[in-house]
């Protein structure tokens, strides 16, 4: 891989002498292609390096004609037509490349870049691939893609990362509700992993839900988090639970987390309440009726009061 300046560097060689280096050319006579070292063509682009370092390469574009040509050049994710999802702003490895521009007298990394170059001449382009600190390991492709009017072409760039792969995962912000159990799952290393879960509850008098360990219809990538949810349909109407979900991948990936829930029926409860203040209700009643005081027209039907009169005496 040839080291280049990040600045734009015109060559004025005649065109015979540019060399043979592989091309992508468009139908109007301009081409795009991997810069050159003069030891030989390249028919891709070629970049290794582990997770946060900054790779740097060139491609040059030649402009065969007579006037000036202005090129606008851009990264994007690769497909297997070459390059065609860069009418949209890159998702993958494409967003990784960047361009050298000048702003306020400041030089910074662009997504995309114009160049133009004049007639009978080669503008070699650097661009430089800033690979992520949390990037898988192994091949990323990714393509440059070159605009000049309605005439586009491409050129693949073939980034591989490397370093010691480690596999990490977490199980994290666990909560049962209502029928099922949401979660987080983390990868917390750096290969792309197939979690298995396995999901365990314990109530106070035994175990109430053993699922074994299956493979979950997913593969999360390094420094990617997902919100999951596991169906809990017959929960139990009354209990105290701990719930453990517990993941693993290959690698060695091992991640488990807990979370208490509480099964109370407060329709039952309310019912059971509702009686019960009722039967204290009837029974104050009895003893209110039973401990009442004498009453005092009965008394004086028992004892009458008799009104004496006549002469005194």
């Amino acid at each position: 891989m040839p080291s280049v300046r990040l600045a734009l560097c015109l060559s004025l060689a005649a065109l015979g002498l540019l060399g043979a280096a592989p091309a992508a050319p468009a139908e109007d006579g301009w081409s795009v292609a991997p810069a050159t070292d003069g030891v030989g063509g390249r028919s891709y682009l070629y970049a290794e390096g582990e997770p946060g370092t900054v790779l740097q390469d060139a491609v040059s574009v030649v402009n065969p004609g007579s006037g000036s040509l202005t090129v606008r050049l851009s990264g994007a994710d690769d497909t297997a037509d070459g390059g065609s999802s860069a009418r949209s702003r890159p998702a993958g490895s494409g967003a990784w490349i960047g361009f050298a521009r000048t702003t306020g007298g400041r030089r910074a990394a662009a997504h995309t870049v114009s160049v133009t170059v004049p007639g009978r001449t080669r503008a070699v382009v650097p661009f430089s691939v800033t690979v992520p600190s949390g990037a898988a390991l192994g091949d990323h492709p990714a393509v440059i893609v070159a605009r000049a009017g309605t005439r586009s072409s491409a050129v693949r760039v073939r980034v591989r990362v490397t370093g010691p792969a480690l596999s990490a995962l977490t199980v994290e912000h666990v909560r049962v509700r209502a029928g099922r159990v949401t979660y987080e799952l983390v990868n917390r290393g750096t290969t792309v992993l197939a979690p298995r879960l396995a999901v365990r509850a314990d109530g106070v008098l035994g175990r109430v839900l053993d699922r074994a360990p299956r493979t979950l219809p997913l593969e999360l990538p390094p420094g990617r988090r997902v919100r999951l949810t596991e169906p809990w349909p017959h929960q139990p109407a009354l209990d105290a639970v701990d719930v453990t979900l517990t993941v693993t991948a290959a690698g060695g990936a091992h991640g488990s987390a807990s979370a208490s829930a509480r099964f109370v029926p407060w329709g039952t409860v309310a019912a059971s309440t509702a009686g019960l203040l009722a039967a204290v209700g009837a029974g104050a009643v009895v003893r209110r009726h039973r401990h009442r005081p004498p009453d005092r027209d009965a008394d004086e039907q028992a004892h009458p009061e008799v009104e004496l009169t006549g002469a005194g005496t």
